[in-house]
């Protein structure tokens, strides 16, 4: 049966190319993450280029706090599209619909609280995150404001992918286009023209967030009436622990990227200087770039994954894989070398100062000198999540960064007092563990997959086999009656 809500085809990924499927869907994947990534990207170069360094330390220091934010946004939007698209695959629509109502409830449930201590406590908690006296009042004025998009931001991102696990990928990527044009154009205005400074540009970043979210939540309404959705506070505990546990690892693979950042700004400022924790938040901001590729294609394999799952099309599902693996390899592989390349150029996009592009470029070589690597550990993480493989995911995510990367990292700069080449050097060493690690976990799963495909290939032989049998007894029953 096709099922069209918004001009989309709800049963895409049973009946499309699975080379087909990863375009369609990687690429406005890719996009929005591109465009998220703009809003503190825009906020950085405006910041950065109008005030200058303090005021790129001051984001750097917020970031984490923001990363959190988006973690969570990230953990609801994984979880509850996951399990959205496997009910899809089974064609069990009462579930899709009681899902999204707990994915909701969830959002409020967590954001509305999380807003109003974070704002309370503001100056502590950035104290804690490391942050010198110079650069404290940016920050101070920066999450004043800003803290108060998150729920927008939150419900934005989840309505993005319970949609696009119903196979409308377009109102995310608009969604989020939405969202960006309107904060650079507000964060000009604001920042350049009227000279705001960081207010200015945290203004900017929660209006198009709400922008944003108007723009999400006006094509979302076809699905509520598709699914005769009637909004309100439901929470049922079968359901919250789904999305938790299968979308705890996305929360880690960007809330770690928070805490890193914490850690290694307080190792930074205490061993290198204000100088260490500029040239972290620039080159942590170009990564990041680089990152989106990858992360993009492999949350875009996610829903195609856990569809097929559901329908128990074990083939299709493993030619996903194999073809998102080649796919992110082929990709990262080209953005490695232009970001080799072009190290110096791409950094003094965000700062003026010679000394700090010369060394930033340095620091930023040898953070990606493994990178296409690691486009593998990321398809691993959103495989396992498709699978429903909680535990698995979550310890493969936690691998790199929290496992791997914090260690080492506080070795070489804290224990062998290493300076700032110490944080740096942590990274390849973490992407290349990371890699290998997540590599042998997917081939232990290709075996498993194998034997279902077998099963499923001798079932097939067997009812087969059963129908020419049964036809030919009807024929000779048919034959003995004349």
């Amino acid at each position: 049966m096709e099922v069209f809500i918004n001009g989309v085809d709800h049963n895409i990924f049973e009946k499309e190319n699975v080379g087909k499927l990863l375009m369609k869907f990687s690429i406005p994947a890719i996009v929005s993450l591109l465009v998220a990534e703009l809003y503190n990207m825009v906020d950085t170069v405006f910041v950065g280029r109008v005030i200058g360094g303090n005021a790129i330390g001051a984001l750097v220091v917020v970031f984490p706090i923001q990363r959190i934010i988006v973690a969570i946004s990230m953990m609801i939007a994984i979880g509850s599209s996951t399990a959205i698209a496997r009910n899809n695959g089974k064609k069990d629509n009462e579930s899709i619909k009681a899902v999204i109502k707990n994915a909701l409830s969830l959002i409020f449930l967590t954001m509305i609280p999380m807003t109003i201590l974070i704002f309370i406590f503001r100056d502590n908690v950035l104290n804690m995150l490391g942050t010198s006296k110079q650069i404290l009042p940016y920050a101070h004025d920066y999450l004043s404001i800003i803290i108060f998009g998150s729920i927008f931001q939150c419900l934005t991102i989840s309505i993005g992918y319970i949609m696009m696990s119903l196979g409308d990928r377009k109102t995310a990527l608009k969604s989020t286009i939405t969202g960006a044009v309107t904060n650079t154009i507000v964060d000009y205005f604001l920042v350049v023209k009227l000279s705001y400074g960081v207010k200015g540009a945290a203004f900017a970043t929660i209006f198009s967030q709400f922008i944003s979210f108007i723009y999400a939540y006006l094509h979302f309404r076809d699905i509520k009436k598709e699914y005769k959705l009637k909004f309100g506070f439901e929470i049922k505990g079968y359901i919250l622990i789904s999305i938790i546990t299968v979308g705890f690892s996305a929360f880690i693979v960007e809330a770690e990227d928070g805490i890193l950042l914490a850690v290694l700004n307080n190792l930074l400022l205490n061993h290198v200087g204000d100088i260490g924790v500029i040239i972290l938040g620039v080159i942590s901001k170009l990564s990041m770039f680089m990152f989106i590729t990858m992360l993009g294609i492999s949350s875009a394999m996610q829903p195609i994954a856990a569809y097929n799952l559901g329908a128990k099309n074990y083939r299709k599902l493993k030619e996903v894989v194999k073809k998102t693996v080649i796919f992110a390899l082929m990709t990262s592989a080209i953005l490695w070398i232009i970001g080799l390349l072009f190290a110096e150029q791409l950094i003094s996009v965000f700062v003026k100062e010679r000394e700090i592009i010369v060394e930033a470029a340095k620091a930023f070589r040898i953070m990606i000198a493994v990178f296409p690597m690691i486009s593998i550990y990321y398809v691993s993480i959103y495989y396992f999540q498709a699978l429903g493989k909680a535990r698995t995911s979550f310890i493969v995510s936690i691998f790199r960064q929290i496992i791997i990367l914090l260690p080492v990292s506080i070795l070489l700069i804290k224990i062998l007092d290493l300076g700032s080449i110490g944080a740096w050097v942590s990274y390849p060493i973490s992407d290349f563990t990371a890699s290998v690690t997540s590599i042998i976990l997917m081939k232990i799963e290709s075996e498993k997959l194998d034997v279902n495909i077998e099963k499923s290939k001798s079932k097939k032989i067997k009812e087969k086999d059963y129908k020419v049998n049964e036809h030919k007894s009807k024929k000779i029953q048919d034959d003995l009656i004349q």
